[in-house]
């Protein structure tokens, strides 16, 4: 296809167990950017054996390394598509970008919906659908911003914003439990720190966490809402399974929340820990 419309960009970092499912989805005719931030694994010889551009770039966070891969990775096509490596878009999502979306002129940014899975299994129930994210964006007038959580995945309200309908399947956890805490604290230590970018676009569910501040309640509202209010008990052990963890996570935000009031830590060593366990 000689008049490329979409480039994607998958962020890495020690990705060699996802990354060669993630790229067998995408259709070889997109190029594909690769913005790596330290792998020490096969992350790179593989994506170099898909023939993928690659870029290095220290860690700088979420939307600061999506606006690198917008900015300084030479892409030209009007339109890029952010994949994370655990992620898989169907072929139908591909088809839909080119009738719908490739033309388009009044959108900026489609939110795309995602379906999580937990070792495996797919969460019908527990995560909380709809779950959207700024996915594909109109490279030339979209800015990622910081969000209520530091994660990065914001736009400003500015944008022309369209809510898809296709989702893609993210193969967030596969039994890894050691080495997903440790990227959830650093993610709390974020969520503690940041405060959301002034017109970012919020979710429901953002907003909603705003409001509700740093309150201990908060660790049993978390289980109360995936497991009970979301009917995450129909997704069986994997649903109470998902629940136990990210009430866990709520319980870390609190913690560190009080750490850092208490003992008022110093920026050096919450940045340290943000930048080992983030990413």
């Amino acid at each position: 296809m000689s008049d490329q419309a979409l480039t994607i960009v998958i962020l890495t970092k020690n990705e060699q167990d996802n990354l060669p499912r993630c790229l067998s989805g995408i259709p070889k005719y997109f190029p594909i950017v690769i913005v790596d931030s330290g792998s020490t694994d096969l992350t790179i010889p593989i994506a170099k054996n898909h023939g993928c551009e690659i870029f290095s770039n220290p860690w700088p966070g979420f939307a600061e390394q999506r606006n690198f891969a917008l900015e300084r990775c030479g892409i030209s096509t009007p339109w890029v598509l952010f994949i994370d490596a655990d992620e898989i878009y169907p072929a139908e999502f591909y088809e839909w970008f080119e009738s719908d979306i490739r033309a388009s002129d009044s959108v900026d940014v489609v939110m795309v919906p995602s379906i999580l899975y937990l070792r495996g299994k797919r969460l019908n129930h527990a995560p909380g659908y709809p779950i959207y994210h700024p996915r594909l964006v109109r490279r030339d007038t979209v800015k990622f911003v910081t969000n209520h959580t530091g994660h990065g995945e914001a736009v400003l309200d500015s944008c022309r914003i369209m809510y898809g309908t296709i989702p893609y399947d993210h193969y967030f956890y596969h039994g890894e439990i050691i080495d997903w805490m440790h990227k959830h604290v650093g993610k709390a230590a974020q969520e503690v720190r940041l405060r959301p970018t002034t017109g970012a676009v919020m979710t429901t569910r953002g907003r909603l966490s705003v409001w509700l501040g740093r309150s201990a309640l908060r660790i049993f509202a978390r289980f109360l809402y995936h497991f009970i209010v979301r009917g995450g008990f129909l997704d069986g052990a994997a649903g109470l399974e998902f629940a136990l963890m990210f009430t866990w996570y709520e319980a870390t935000i609190y913690v560190q929340s009080r750490a850092n009031t208490e003992t008022s830590a110093a920026p050096s060593e919450v940045s340290r820990i943000v930048e080992e366990a983030s990413h």
